[in-house]
C-alpha cells in the first residue's frame, strides 16, 4: 500500500503518528510553508498540500486529510481523472471520530480501509454510497476480496453499478473459481445464471477464466506447464505463452503460477517470466512426472531426462486433485530456443501472497472486550472462522459482504486447515478464538500447520492478542494476580495427567498464584479434587480461592471459598478457578496479592 496522510493544522499530529504506525501510510505531512528547522522534519514533513499531491498523485493509492472535507475537496479537485485512476481519498476529523471515505471507495478499496481505521481508532465511519445503505455488492470491487482479478472496460462496470441502483436485476455466471461469496447477504441477492434462465447480457458479470466478456472477474486457477530447450529466451516463452492464451481466449489474469521439471531451477527464462508476473514456480522431480498419465507422452524426453512428460504433466500436478488437462501441450519454436507449453485448470484458486490469516482473540464473552485491533482485523477479513458460540458474540460486527464458516467445539483441526486453505486462494481469513488465542487457543495450532508449509509459499499471518477470562476473573474479584502466577489446564486431553500433577506441584513449591482452566466436566470428575487435595498438602486450609464462571457474559457469576470449601458440584468447564497464594488476602470482598508495594 502506497499511501501518505496530511494534516490540514497542527492539531493533528498526534493522529498522524498513529497512522503512520498501519500499514495504509508510509509519509506523513503537515501543511504550510516548507521549514528545513522543523523538530519533526524526519517524521512529519512540513509542506504545501498541492505541492506534495503534484509530486506524489501518480504513484500513491491513497490520501488521508487529517481536517475539513470542504478543505480536502478543494485541494484535491485540480488532480482528478476518473475513479479507475485516482487513488482513494478519507477525511478524518481532528478529534477522530468521524471517519468519511471520499473516493475510490471500489477500485481503490477505499471502504475497507475506512472500516478498519474506524475500527482501530474506535471512531464513527459515515458513507453515502448506494451500496452501503442498501446492502448491495459492490460489483467492481468485492472479487478484489476473493483473489481474484477484474477485466472490462470501467464504462462497463458503471452501467452495472447504475443497473443495481435503481434495484434492476443483476446476473452473474460463474465457471471458476471460489463460490463462498454467494452465500453472504449481499451475494445472496445476485441472480445466479444456470440452465434454467438465460444471460442478460448489459445485466451479467462473469467470474471466469475466459476473456471474451465485457465485465468479467478472473479466479487465480490456471497452471502453465513449461518445457523447454536450454537457455530458451524470456520473449520466446513469454510470446508463446501469450499466443497459447490467446488461442483458448484464456485471460492471463487467471494464470495461478507455472509448473516444470526441477533441473530447470535454474533456466533463466522461466525465473525472469515469473519473477515479471510475480507468480510463483512450482517444481517437481522426474519420478513424480513419470506417475502422471498424459495425452502427448514423448519417448524423446523420456530418453533425454527420464520422464515422458514435462509439460502437461507438470502442469497437472501442480493443479492438485480433481484437476483437469485444459489444453494439451503445443511446441514453439524460433532462432533462440523451443518452448513446450500446456494448461491444467484447478479445482481451488492459488494466490497465497494475496491471501492473510488473522487470529483473532475474541475477549471472554461480551463483545465490549474486543480489542480496536482485532475489531481492525474483522473489518478486514472476508471470511471469519469458528466455533459458532464464539462467532455469534461478534456477529453484530460483520458487514453483509462478509461470510461466516461455523464449526463444532472440537473441529479445532478442521478449522485451521480451512482458514490456510482459503488464505492460500488468495482470501483474508479471521480465525477466531474467545478470550486470547495463545492461551489454549487456536494461535498454536494454526502455527504448526503452517511450519509445514514451504516458507515462500505460506500465506501472511498476524496473530490480534486478545482479552483473556484469566484476565477478566482475576479483574472482577480484585488483583489477584499482582505477583508472580501461573495457569494450568485441567484437561487431560491433549496433556498426560502425571505432567498436569508435576506442573501443579511445582507452582505449589514456587509459591504461584494458581489459575485453572477446563477444572471439570462431567466425563472428568475427579482431577479437580485430587488438585485441591495436592494443594491442601503445602497451603492452608483457609487459602482464599476464586471460582467465577461464564465471565465476560450474562449470567456471569463470581464466589468466593477457601480451599476447605470448594463446592465441586458447582463447577464446569465454564468456570475459572484462582487459588490464592501464600500471601493472598480476602477482606471485604477484594480478592488480592500484594506486590510489596507498602513494605518498601
Amino acid at each position: 500500500m502506497k499511501g501518505i496522510a496530511i494534516g490540514l493544522s497542527n492539531n493533528s499530529k498526534e493522529i498522524l503518528k498513529r497512522l503512520k504506525k498501519t500499514e495504509f501510510v508510509k509519509d506523513i505531512y503537515i501543511a504550510g510553508p516548507s521549514k528545513e528547522d522543523e523538530k519533526e522534519n524526519e517524521l512529519i514533513k512540513v509542506q504545501k498540500p498541492r505541492k506534495v499531491l503534484l509530486k506524489k498523485w501518480p504513484e500513491i493509492d491513497l490520501i488521508i486529510f487529517i481536517g475539513s472535507i470542504a478543505a480536502s475537496i478543494r485541494i484535491i479537485n485540480p488532480f482528478l481523472t476518473s475513479k479507475d485512476q485516482d487513488p482513494g481519498v478519507i477525511v478524518i476529523d481532528n478529534k477522530c471520530s468521524k471517519i468519511v471515505p471520499l473516493i475510490g471507495l471500489h477500485q481503490s478499496n477505499t471502504q475497507n480501509i475506512a472500516f478498519q481505521i474506524a475500527n482501530l481508532f474506535g471512531g464513527e465511519i459515515i458513507e453515502t454510497n448506494n451500496s452501503n445503505d442498501l446492502s448491495f455488492l459492490n460489483l467492481d470491487a468485492f472479487g478484489n476480496q476473493w483473489g481474484w482479478e477484474r477485466s472490462g472496460n470501467i464504462k462497463d462496470w458503471s452501467k452495472l453499478v447504475i443497473k443495481q441502483a435503481k434495484n434492476e436485476e443483476i446476473f452473474c455466471k460463474q465457471l471458476s473459481g471460489n463460490r463462498l461469496w454467494k452465500t453472504s447477504e449481499s451475494g445472496e441477492i445476485i441472480t445466479q445464471i444456470n440452465k434454467k434462465n438465460t444471460e442478460k447480457k448489459d445485466s451479467t458479470f462473469h467470474v471466469s477464466i475466459f476473456k471474451n466478456h465485457e465485465t468479467t472477474w478472473h479466479p487465480p486457477v490456471l497452471w502453465v506447464g513449461i518445457g523447454c530447450e536450454r537457455n530458451t529466451s524470456k520473449e520466446l516463452i513469454t510470446n508463446s505463452l501469450n499466443n497459447f492464451l490467446e488461442s483458448g481466449n484464456l485471460s492471463p489474469q487467471s494464470i495461478a503460477g507455472f509448473a516444470t521439471i526441477d533441473i530447470k531451477k535454474d533456466e533463466k527464462g522461466i525465473l525472469e517470466l515469473a519473477k515479471e508476473k510475480n507468480l510463483p514456480i512450482k517444481f517437481f522431480n522426474k519420478e513424480d512426472l513419470s506417475s502422471i498419465i498424459v495425452p502427448n507422452p514423448s519417448n524423446v524426453v523420456q530418453n533425454e531426462i527420464g520422464t515422458p512428460s514435462v509439460a502437461e504433466a507438470s502442469c497437472l500436478l501442480a493443479a492438485g486433485e480433481e484437476s483437469k488437462l485444459l489444453e494439451e501441450k503445443r511446441i514453439f519454436k524460433n532462432h533462440s530456443g523451443a518452448v513446450t507449453i500446456a494448461l491444467a485448470e484447478s479445482k481451488n484458486q492459488y494466490n497465497p501472497t494475496h491471501g492473510e490469516i488473522h487470529i483473532i482473540g475474541s475477549g471472554p464473552g461480551d463483545i465490549s472486550f474486543l480489542t480496536n485491533n482485532a475489531r481492525k482485523a474483522l473489518s478486514r477479513c472476508t471470511v471469519w472462522i469458528g466455533y459458532k458460540m464464539y462467532l455469534d458474540l461478534i456477529k453484530p460486527l460483520k458487514r453483509n459482504d462478509q461470510v461466516l464458516i461455523e464449526s463444532k467445539l472440537t473441529e479445532e483441526k478442521d478449522r485451521c486447515s480451512k482458514a490456510i486453505q482459503l488464505a492460500e486462494e488468495g482470501i483474508k481469513v479471521a480465525l477466531i478464538s474467545s478470550g486470547e488465542s495463545g492461551f489454549y487457543g487456536m494461535a498454536g495450532l494454526l502455527l504448526e500447520l503452517l511450519q509445514k508449509i514451504k516458507k515462500e509459499y505460506r500465506p501472511y499471518f498476524e496473530i490480534h492478542p486478545g482479552i483473556s477470562s484469566l484476565q477478566l476473573a482475576a479483574a472482577i474479584s480484585g488483583a489477584p494476580l499482582m505477583n508472580d502466577f501461573c495457569s494450568v489446564s485441567l484437561s487431560d486431553k491433549l496433556t498426560p495427567w502425571s505432567l498436569i500433577k508435576k506442573r501443579i506441584e511445582g507452582a505449589l513449591v514456587g509459591d504461584f498464584v494458581i489459575t485453572l482452566f477446563n477444572p471439570q466436566s462431567i466425563e472428568r470428575n475427579w482431577q479437580l479434587k485430587s488438585v485441591i487435595d495436592i494443594c491442601l498438602q503445602s497451603r492452608h486450609g483457609d487459602t482464599p480461592v476464586l471460582i467465577a464462571r461464564q465471565v465476560g457474559r450474562e449470567n456471569q457469576t463470581k464466589k468466593f471459598f477457601t480451599l476447605n470449601t470448594i463446592p465441586f458440584k458447582e463447577i464446569d468447564m465454564l468456570s475459572i478457578i484462582i487459588i490464592g497464594n501464600s500471601q493472598t488476602t480476602l477482606d471485604d470482598e477484594i480478592f488480592l496479592t500484594p506486590r510489596g508495594y507498602l513494605q518498601n
